[in-house]
């Protein structure tokens, strides 16, 4: 089966135009499955890891949006222990206009900013709302001292 131009097409933009912090790699026995490796944003609680995700187009893509999930474990409301993404976009927002590229920043943006009125992680969500006062105070993501533990046990390099 023929690959269509657009998949080639995106994964030659992520090779000469690499995203920093991003990169993402497809197979060359299945050129529509990617490992991916986004490092923790700078001020979050993820900042020094390294985490592995998988993406995957399905053949309907880009009608339907890619499959992705954490292979690294991490300690985030939007995402549960089985590494499932709880991102609009890769849901019922999602639009045949994105690519690859935006999903994966968006991913990143999601670690810069968790939202814990839309988790996926309701334990998480729930210490996180708990803590915000104090992650406010102090400016930056400390009180998410089990991500950075997290993110230093099984992220790092």
């Amino acid at each position: 089966m023929a690959i269509p131009k657009r998949i080639t097409k995106e994964i030659g933009r992520l090779v000469s135009e690499p995203v920093p912090g991003i990169e993402a790699k497809s197979h060359e026995e299945n050129i529509r499955y990617f490992d991916v490796t986004i490092t923790g944003p700078v001020q979050s609680p993820f900042e020094g890891g390294a985490f592995k995700l998988e993406l995957f187009l399905p053949d309907e893509y880009p009608m339907a949006p890619p499959k992705v999930r954490f292979l690294t474990k991490i300690y985030h409301p939007n995402i549960d222990k089985l590494g499932r993404i709880c991102l609009d976009i890769l849901k019922d927002k999602w639009s045949p206009a994105l690519q690859i590229r935006t999903v994966l920043l968006s991913i990143q943006a999601l670690l810069s900013a968790p939202n814990p009125d839309d988790p996926l992680a309701n334990d998480v969500a729930q210490n996180w709302k708990e803590d915000e006062q104090g992650a406010i105070a102090k400016g930056t993501l400390a009180p998410w001292s089990a991500s950075r533990e997290w993110t230093q046990l099984y992220a790092s390099n």
